[in-house]
């Protein structure tokens, strides 16, 4: 484990009668917890950025959809499932990129499929929301393990966006091996893309790497293909919101250009996520949803204007970076290489009966 010194903030807690989380859009300036209530709060808090990073924005839908259900007034059984349904399609509406969100929540109704009793349920919610959280934390260690291999000490890897400990339940996905480098004195430099339009590698990663004291360089995203050549950069590893059946991958705007970057350069160019961001409903990338943000995120810099009145602006948060410029895919049962085709069928095989 990491020790005292080192140890990064949660970013979402369960406390029973309310949710615990940390506020990501007042970082770096402040690590304020906020107490979510309600499933109003827990959706506000998904859609307007306060939770994110797939797995913990998961996490947070599953302790919401749980702490509402605890409270309802239902004591038949169907009619209690049936508000369960709405409310998960509710919450399933906040953000439409991240598989993650349906997963958990989807995985949360299943958990009721043989109940006998609303109490059963509320029970079972609750425990299954828990699990989900514990399951992430080891999940994104076994993901750190595989990925330190592929590094050789005093490597400078590149990463965008945030995949680290507060966007999952500890650790991260892309970031979980400067963690598992830092417990195990194994040098790495990390360079950090600032993540426009909201910044999420300048206030989050940054941020959270300096807490676990992590050697960690911040770039503009217009400085990466300058960064890679001149600094000698080894590799570059990136989390995913949603990974389609062939292995196109769906990441934070500015990921597709760093793939291209790799490839122009000739290094490897790393995604780094758990089995629930795969998304065996979507053939290829271009079926997965983008979401298209708020034009002030562009427009506006901490509240400030910095562009005219009424220009037209195109803002997707997400972009998706074609299969066959990815060298590897980091998954908590290894490194996949190759026809992610086959590969990505062949994870999600039955385990064989003993």
């Amino acid at each position: 484990m990491l020790q005292p010194s080192f140890i990064v903030p949660r970013s979402v807690e369960w406390k029973d009668t309310y949710i615990s989380l940390l506020d990501q859009q007042k970082l770096p300036a402040a690590a304020e917890y906020i107490r979510l209530n309600n499933i109003k709060d827990v959706w506000e808090a998904i859609q307007s950025l306060k939770v994110r990073g797939a797995p913990a924005i998961g996490i947070t839908a599953a302790f919401g959809l749980a702490l509402s259900a605890s409270r309802y007034s239902e004591t038949e059984i169907g009619l209690f499932l049936k508000r369960l349904k709405k409310e998960q399609e509710y919450l399933a509406g906040s953000r439409p990129t991240a598989v993650n969100l349906s997963w958990a929540l989807n995985r949360l109704l299943k958990s009721c499929g043989n109940v006998q009793s609303v109490n059963e349920a509320k029970t079972n919610l609750i425990h299954e929301a828990i699990q989900i959280q514990a399951e992430d934390e080891e999940t994104c260690r076994q993901i750190g393990e595989h990925a330190l291999k592929l590094f050789s000490k005093n490597d400078r890897i590149l990463t965008i966006c945030n995949a680290g400990s507060i966007a999952t339940a500890r650790y991260g996905t892309a970031l979980a091996p400067f963690y598992l480098a830092k417990e195990q004195n194994f040098p790495l430099q990390v360079f950090a893309c600032e993540t426009r339009p909201v910044l999420q590698g300048s206030r989050l990663t940054a941020w959270e790497l300096m807490q676990a004291g992590v050697d960690v360089t911040l770039i503009t995203d217009s400085m990466a293909a300058f960064t890679i050549k001149n600094k000698k950069i080894s590799a570059i590893i990136t989390g995913a919101d949603r990974i389609a059946k062939n292995g196109d991958t769906a990441n934070k705007i500015g990921t597709y250009n760093l793939a291209i970057l790799a490839n122009a350069f000739s290094i490897p160019f790393y995604i780094a996520a758990p089995l629930s961001t795969f998304d065996l409903n979507m053939e290829v990338g271009e079926q997965i949803p983008i979401e298209e943000r708020d034009a002030k995120e562009i427009t506006h810099i901490a509240g400030t204007q910095v562009s005219p009145d009424g220009v037209q602006v195109f803002n997707p948060a997400f972009d998706v970076t074609p299969a066959e410029l990815i060298t590897g895919i980091v998954t908590e049962k290894g490194v996949m290489r190759g026809n992610y085709s086959v590969k990505i069928e062949e994870l999600f095989l039955p385990e064989p009966s003993v």
